[in-house]
């Protein structure tokens, strides 16, 4: 059977390995997030605004999901555009309102067939921009079908991006039931498969270990700025959906994969060959199969002081 498009001409060993390597300086990012499906989001977009010394935001694309409380990913989607608007506004970048697009409306039918959507087409294009040796950094906080969509769509991108992506399990896991990754497994499966220089952040067994809890948010974030007030409020209300005994903490993760590309200090990893995510929810593995870089310690409080020092910085 002839190989996917997607996963033809991966590069040797040596040149993912090469192009795994975090830069020096200043380097330029986009986010593809799902902004409005929990609390983390709004935090990680925050972070990644507040540290523009070192990441430079080119694009923002709001992501598809679908839970409980949404019709559909199309309708998660949208709302997760509007969200990071507000962000946006209560960061004082309105500026960047232009660089916002809308993401993909359904997920992957197929391995082979891209959803057509603005954040999509804008990757494909901005990415052919970069080179390999200077290259785009994605940072992917909920489903990946933008991202493999862009893929799909000029395959020539994954020797100019970086993706970094916090979704799936630990590879010890007992299995791979996360919301990123089962929203859109064909899009999992092309993201890991394809070659493209890969960082995964896993959730359970890894990034789980980042939580935030209620005296914290009190002391470090409320009353500091109306962002810091707007962000206390998202975790105080999702506590009271879920009626939250008087001892809680909230899972505020998807701050890790902002942090990776911001030193050495705030988690470990290690190369690991690129699992197969297959769709009854559990890994395979094949040693044989290219590298990508791995996750698997984040350093908590290290992070956290960082997180909490920066925030209230925002929106003044």
């Amino acid at each position: 059977m002839e190989k996917k498009i997607w996963a033809q001409n991966i590069p040797c060993d040596e040149a993912l390995i090469r192009r795994l390597q975090k830069l020096a300086g200043p380097v330029d990012v986009v986010l593809d997030t799902d902004t409005y499906n929990e609390i983390d989001d709004q935090f990680a977009l925050s972070y990644m605004i507040r540290n523009g010394d070192k990441l430079r935001v080119q694009a923002i694309y709001a992501a598809p999901f679908h839970n409980e409380k949404f019709v559909s990913p199309k309708d998660g989607m949208e709302k997760s555009f509007s969200e990071i608007l507000t962000l946006l506004a209560l960061l004082g970048r309105e500026d960047l309102n232009p660089c916002v697009f809308k993401g993909s409306e359904t997920y992957l039918h197929d391995e082979e067939t891209p959803v057509p959507s603005s954040a999509a087409r804008d990757l494909a294009e901005r990415a052919m921009r970069y080179t390999p040796e200077n290259p785009l950094y994605v940072i992917a906080i909920g489903a990946i079908t933008n991202v493999a969509s862009a893929i799909l769509m000029n395959p020539a991108i994954r020797e100019r991006i970086v993706v970094v992506w916090l979704g799936g399990n630990a590879l010890h896991w007992p299995d791979n039931r996360e919301f990123n990754l089962a929203q859109d497994v064909a899009a999992a499966r092309i993201l890991f498969g394809c070659g493209v220089p890969l960082v995964q952040l896993p959730c359970m067994g890894v990034v789980s270990s980042c939580t935030v809890s209620e005296p914290e948010l009190r002391q470090y974030l409320q009353g500091k700025s109306p962002l810091c007030d707007y962000l206390v409020e998202l975790v105080e209300e999702s506590q009271r959906h879920w009626n939250a005994g008087p001892c809680w903490t909230r899972p505020i993760w998807d701050v890790t994969a902002v942090g990776w590309l911001l030193g050495e200090r705030f988690m470990l990893d290690r190369l690991e060959s690129s699992p197969i995510f297959q769709y009854d929810h559990h890994y395979s593995f094949d040693k044989s199969r290219h590298p990508m870089r791995y996750v698997y310690h984040i350093q908590r409080d290290e992070l956290f002081a960082d997180l909490f020092e920066k925030l209230p910085k925002l929106g003044q």
